[in-house]
């Protein structure tokens, strides 16, 4: 009788479940958004027991509408959002805040304390990332700072910390096991990726108790079952990995100088490096890709910081559509963005800048202006702070990237990869399977139970929907690059005093 592999998709807009048969087909799915909290200005926030629920829930009714049983799933993979951070109780199992969503800023103040301390430089050595309030550390700092009672209780071992996977195995698990993965680790910046151990100097650069961290295993093994209540069997739990790095595995870059851009709340685009790390010249950060068998692979990343987020302010906050997917139609009722261009740096400005204290602008207004410039200028703002992203990927592995796979729950918008490919010159390649992320972690799972032999039949799953090819006039691509330029700069060390 056919198996299956159940793949769960957290991610920071939603929780997702997503099963999958030998062909990588999807059988069943099921997705739940999740609230965004903002307590004050620049905090985001989540329910951990909200994730933990809504995680549980899709992953029953996708089970549900397979018309299946636990008995016919092989395995579970996990991909998560990356760098969120929750503390909970060990023995009650419940959180002792909300969780701290990656993209929140509150930091921001502590970290400019450390570069003022010179710690800077051994952050990146160590960690191969920059020290700014988007990893997990001065997150972690803050809870413990600003809980009553969590200090004492995590020296004497009482508190758990744990990035979002962490928090679902151990739900999911009723607490048998506290651990991560190489590829969620390295997201810390507690975390020495040359030796793939918690760094103990770090810890105490941040007066972070080691008693709290989980233990750190592979990307790929059995970890634990499931247990009972939500499935009528128990089933392995058989890979964990950033979103990122599974997407990255998803979308078949499993050689090195493989690039793809994942489209989600941010765009995050990751080149593998193989087993090499690359360390930045040009304010890029290094991660690890994944570890299997004991070999660690490793990416070269950027990220920004704004991309279906700023969508959703749209949506949401101005009004100007219903969905997500109505922003290409709306493009499309102009034939350019009318001189107005947005900055998406809602939450500051990720990489190659690195400025925390940036703000998002909306420059070129006049009394032409309508709701589709807009909406033409916040796709093309999205895809040229991924061009800057692209350019500095370039400079440090020192190669032409002439080609970009692309995924993400809005890379079903066309019109974006359009542009995004006229601002880059080079074919974007969008997979049939918009969540790679979801397909990488199962894939993982798949792999580490024998579901699938090996790499080369994992390779086969992948398979092309569309390639975008460039169209823009080389006139109009120089303009609209020169103003960004511009545009960057307003938006840069915003005074937000």
């Amino acid at each position: 009788m056919q198996k299956y592999i159940l793949s769960l998709d957290q991610r920071t807009a939603c929780s997702q479940a997503i099963i999958y048969n030998r062909e990588g087909e999807i059988i069943s799915s099921s997705r739940k958004e999740l609230e965004q909290l903002y307590p004050n200005a620049g905090w985001i926030e989540h329910d951990p027991n909200e994730i933990w629920f809504s995680q549980a829930a899709v992953a029953a009714e996708a089970v549900s509408k397979a018309n299946i049983n636990g008995k016919l799933i092989e395995a579970i993979g996990i991909s998560n959002q990356r760098e969120t951070t929750i503390l909970w109780d060990k023995e009650t199992g419940e959180p002792v805040y909300n969780a701290i969503v990656w993209q929140d800023r509150r930091t921001h103040d502590y970290i400019n304390k450390l570069k003022g301390e010179g710690v800077a430089e051994l952050v990146k050595e160590k960690t191969g990332l920059v020290l700014d309030s988007y990893f997990s550390a001065s997150k972690i700092w803050w809870i413990i700072q600003n809980v009553e009672g969590v200090r004492e209780r995590a020296i004497q071992g009482k508190i758990a910390f744990g990035t979002i996977d962490s928090w679902l195995l151990w739900k999911f698990t009723k607490g048998a096991v506290h651990i991560t993965d190489t590829s969620n680790a390295s997201r810390t910046m507690l975390f020495n990726i040359h030796d793939c151990l918690w760094d103990i100097e770090l810890l105490e650069i941040f007066d972070i108790p080691i008693e709290i961290m989980p233990e750190i295993k592979s990307s790929c093994e059995v970890y634990a079952e499931s247990f009972g209540s939500l499935f009528a069997s128990r089933i392995p739990i058989s890979s964990i990995m950033g979103n990122q790095s599974a997407s990255l595995f998803g979308q078949n870059c499993m050689s090195k100088g493989d690039v793809k851009n994942t489209f989600g709340s941010g765009c995050f685009l990751s080149m593998n490096t193989g087993q090499e790390v690359i360390m930045s010249k040009n304010n890029l950060i290094s991660s690890v890709a994944w570890t299997i068998n004991g070999k660690t692979s490793y990416s070269l990343e950027g990220s920004v910081f704004g991309a279906e987020s700023v969508i959703r302010w749209l949506r949401d906050g101005l009004g100007i559509i219903q969905s997500r997917f109505e922003i290409g139609e709306l493009a499309d009722t102009v034939e350019n963005n009318g001189g107005v261009y947005i900055v998406p740096s809602f939450n500051g400005l990720g990489a190659p800048y690195w400025d925390q204290n940036a703000q998002g602008v909306i420059l070129g207004l006049s009394n032409d202006t309508n709701s589709g410039h807009i909406a033409r200028a916040v796709l093309e703002g999205v895809s040229l702070r991924s061009m800057e992203v692209l350019l500095a990927m370039e400079k440090d592995a020192n190669i032409q990237i002439k080609e970009l796979k692309v995924d993400g729950s809005i890379s079903v918008i066309s019109q974006l990869l359009q542009i995004q490919s006229d601002i880059l010159q080079i074919p974007l390649i969008r997979s049939d399977k918009a969540e790679t992320s979801a397909l990488g972690a199962a894939m993982m799972a798949g792999l580490s139970v024998g579901y699938w032999k090996n790499i080369d039949e994992l390779r086969s799953i992948y398979k092309v929907s569309d390639v975008f090819t460039p169209k823009i006039e080389v006139d109009r691509l120089n303009l609209i690059r020169k103003k960004w330029r511009k545009a960057i700069e307003r938006a840069r060390f915003w005074d937000v005093s």
